[in-house]
């Protein structure tokens, strides 16, 4: 008996090559997974884009366009 790998499975020597393919194509897989929820892919990017709005929020009230009160009420709104 040859086992899994052997000629009776008709397959050959090409099943081990078969083999680490499926295995090079789920690590790609992971990987992809994992660098996708790193980069918050999954939840839209919402923190980076509640980090841009705050900048935008802190640029506009320094150049005089929103008061306190009004600034400290939106800086609020967006961080909920």
């Amino acid at each position: 008996m040859m086992g899994w790998w052997g000629p009776g499975y008709g397959m050959g020597g090409f099943g081990f090559l078969w083999g680490l393919l499926w295995f090079a194509l789920i690590a790609w897989g992971i990987y992809t997974l994992v660098r996708i929820t790193s980069q918050g892919g999954f939840q839209g990017g919402s923190s980076s884009k509640q980090d841009a709005a705050l900048e935008l929020l802190r640029k506009r009230y320094a150049r005089g366009e929103i008061d306190k009160e009004t600034y400290e009420r939106m800086k609020r709104d967006l961080e909920e």
